[in-house]
């Protein structure tokens, strides 16, 4: 067997390498080192035809946009996407009429008569992408029949929702394709990087030519007749660019009545239509200035003519692509009393005059919004809820507070943003963060970070957090799809191969969360359901005869794969350990649940390896080591030992510790990188796709928090047997 690493690379060569407070510490450490907990990155966003759909493929209606439009003219729209390393992506396109695809100015793709077509299936497209900028035209043309237009965008909306940014130097850092009116003639010079508008010989939209309203207009933003009493709030910051506190003068021109707020408090107000002029004490640096404006019967709104010498008024927060140095949110009804405070973080909507408002800015078509465009910190996926729930537990192990917070942290990101991602979702097409969040069409979605949310949530309580878990409750509940018996199956999946499938994945994906949401809403109903939905897997996928789980059940074929894959037998034990530990020992269910687990440990434990590890195909021994799948069967095994489950625990114990050094010796790096963790899957009636097609990737999401959460669960083991002597 074939080793990742030089033994002398591993941690077990390390002092104190198998020790396994000090190998959670360095894992946990070499994490979080390298997923620093930035926030989202706000963008301007202009109002366009070309916008996302739900699948976060961009659509290009240019039949609707230009309906004048004339066979042999065309249409480019440009845009680019940074990539932090070189590799193969594979983007979708579908063609509505002549279209070709250029990739840092080469041709990529011409789409041929038989493949424009509005219902033809979106074509796969394979771009090298280079690490820095990546450019992308698409050349738009009209055929005999009248077709024209396309969609393109990525092929993985789950876990790489792309959003494109405009590409020239006068509209740096918005996001969003920008495109030509029909043109007659082929662009020359071809856009490429570093070029501006101008250098292209053509005119670009969204059009930049209409001027922003005058700072502090909200006659001009928002309209000179609201109505008298409506309110509207402006934002900027004041910087003081002296080393001490200094007083500050601000002087201009109030069209209506205005209340100045520092800090929460109102530091000066206007009742009418007049000049101003007022000071206070500002400290080193910046501080939020909010402006409450009312209409009044000759408007409303202000001018700021002049602020004193040593500061000066600058953005509150940085919105990549606007230059200007206010914010706005409103309107508001007369005789509603919004505090703007709350909205400070830039993560919420309020309610205005026509319905939901979010900040903008002085222009009614550059639209502010927030983008996550971390790699892994602050997103919401399944294998990220097992990442953190890792980290939530080392962190009880070692007395690490800095690593719950920095859980916390990241799951508030998400619970925080849950209402504005879905009015984002509904305004835009597609949520710029959140995406799974705000589009849950799979337990893959909600149930697994659910289930680490609720956990955070008792640390502190996180906030918009319990939106999210009823919607979760509801969602497993009531909208999954599910056999005619009640057990729980993917009617539609991700693709077309995973329509009309049930995963033993699933279980960790429902059963953890229901177990936790069932004590968070005092409703032992979630708790029945956990114990009913693992016997009804158990009756799908058990094969008796290897006492192991098949990893899929075909639907359509009414059969087992047969296939014996490491990681989706995990899913199952993991959640069996889950929901014993919480199973009250009088429930109908019990006795079954407990069998069950027992049949698993014995099936699971004959098929470990001669090194400690299992395998990527557990009755292949040549099929690689894989380090998700031992984690997980050793946190099974050691919670059953420390519960009492096994009704003879010593070879369960040498089990869990065996795996343990195993890891440290073959699939941890001194580092605290992580080997040999498979990547996410499909899934084949071929144990040889998951020995040879489907691959193992370091230190990938799927593996880090179950290798930490079996080494916390070994060591509490080991204690145990440790008191008992």
């Amino acid at each position: 067997m074939s080793r990742y690493f030089h033994p002398v690379e591993s941690m077990a060569s390390q002092t104190g390498g198998t020790e396994i407070p000090h190998v959670l510490a360095v894992m946990a450490q070499r994490y979080i080192g390298e997923n620093p907990p930035h926030g989202p990155v706000y963008r301007v966003t202009r109002t366009s035809p070309i916008r996302k759909l739900d699948n976060h493929m961009y659509q290009f209606p240019v039949g609707s946009m230009f309906p004048e439009m004339n066979e042999g003219e065309r249409v480019y729209a440009w845009a680019k996407l940074w990539i932090d390393e070189p590799q193969d992506f594979i983007f979708l396109m579908r063609s509505f009429g002549p279209v070709r695809l250029y990739h840092n100015g080469e041709k990529r793709f011409g789409s041929a008569p038989e493949e424009e077509s509005e219902g033809a299936a979106p074509l796969k497209l394979k771009l090298a992408l280079v690490q820095g900028w990546n450019h992308f035209i698409i050349e738009l043309g009209k055929n005999a029949s009248g077709g024209c237009g396309a969609e393109f965008g990525t092929s993985n909306r789950k876990n790489k929702p792309y959003h494109f940014l405009a590409p020239s130097s006068e509209r740096e850092g918005e996001e969003g394709w920008i495109y030509t009116t029909p043109l007659t003639h082929s662009l020359n010079p071809f856009p490429e990087a570093d070029l501006s508008e101008k250098g292209t010989g053509a005119e670009w939209f969204p059009s930049r030519k209409e001027p922003g309203v005058e700072a502090g207009r909200l006659d001009q933003l928002y309209g000179n007749r609201p109505g008298p009493g409506s309110t509207a709030y402006a934002w900027t910051a004041v910087a003081n660019t002296s080393a001490s506190a200094k007083r500050v003068t601000i002087e201009g021109t109030a069209y209506g009545p205005l209340s100045f707020l520092m800090e929460g408090k109102e530091v000066y107000s206007v009742p009418q239509r007049r000049d101003f002029s007022f000071q206070w004490d500002a400290a080193p640096g910046c501080s939020d200035l909010l402006v409450q404006c009312a209409a009044g019967e000759q408007g409303w709104g202000f001018q700021i003519r002049r602020v004193s010498p040593g500061a000066e008024l600058t953005a509150p927060r940085r919105i990549h692509g606007y230059g200007g140095h206010w914010l706005y949110l409103g309107p508001f009804p007369v005789g509603a009393h919004v505090g703007a405070w709350p909205y400070l973080a830039l993560d919420s909507v309020a309610e205005g005059s026509g319905g939901s408002v979010f900040w903008t800015t002085d222009r009614p078509d550059a639209n502010v919004r927030p983008f996550l465009e971390n790699e892994l910190f602050g997103r919401w996926n399944y294998p990220l809820g097992v990442t953190l729930f890792g980290l939530l537990e080392t962190s009880r192990l070692l007395q690490r507070s800095d690593l719950a917070d920095y859980v916390a942290r990241h799951a508030e990101f998400a619970t925080s943003t849950y209402a504005y991602s879905l009015w984002d979702r509904e305004r835009y097409g597609a949520a710029g963060l959140n995406n799974q969040l705000s589009h849950i069409d799979s337990l893959d979605d909600c149930g697994s970070f659910g289930a680490l949310a609720i956990l955070a949530d008792r640390l502190r309580p996180l906030r918009g957090a319990r939106a999210v878990f009823d919607d979760i409750a509801h969602y497993i509940m009531n909208v999954q799809d599910r056999m005619d018996d009640g057990a729980l199956y993917r009617r539609i999946g991700v693709s077309p191969s995973m329509h009309n499938t049930m995963w033993c994945d699933d279980m960790y994906m429902s059963v953890p969360f229901l177990c936790r949401y069932a004590e968070l809403a005092g409703d032992r109903r979630y708790i029945d359901e956990a114990a009913r939905q693992l016997l009804l897997y158990q009756k799908y996928l058990f094969m008796p005869e290897q006492r192991i789980m098949s990893h899929v059940f075909d639907v359509s074929e009414g059969k087992r794969s047969g296939t014996t894959w490491g990681r989706g037998n995990g899913w199952v034990f993991f959640s069996l350990a889950v929901l014993l530990e919480v199973l009250p020992k009088e429930h109908a269910d019990y006795a079954a649940v407990l069998a069950f687990y027992r049949e698993l440990a014995e099936g699971y434990r004959r098929l470990q390896g001669e090194h400690g590890l299992w395998h990527q195909v557990l009755t292949d021994p040549e099929s690689y080591e894989e380090a998700s799948c031992t984690s997980m069967f050793m946190y099974g095994f050691a919670l059953g030992v420390r519960h009492g489950w096994l009704e003879q625990p010593e070879p369960y114990v040498r089990a869990a510790l065996d795996g343990w050094e195993g890891l440290c010796e073959r699939a941890i790096d001194k580092r605290g990188n992580l080997y040999g963790v498979c990547k996410g899957s499909s899934w084949s009636y071929n144990n040889a796709y998951y020995k040879h097609d489907l691959g193992w990737n370091l230190n990938d999401t799927h593996g880090i928090g179950i290798v930490l959460l079996a080494g916390i669960e070994t060591q509490r083991m080991k204690e145990q047997l440790a008191e008992k002597g």
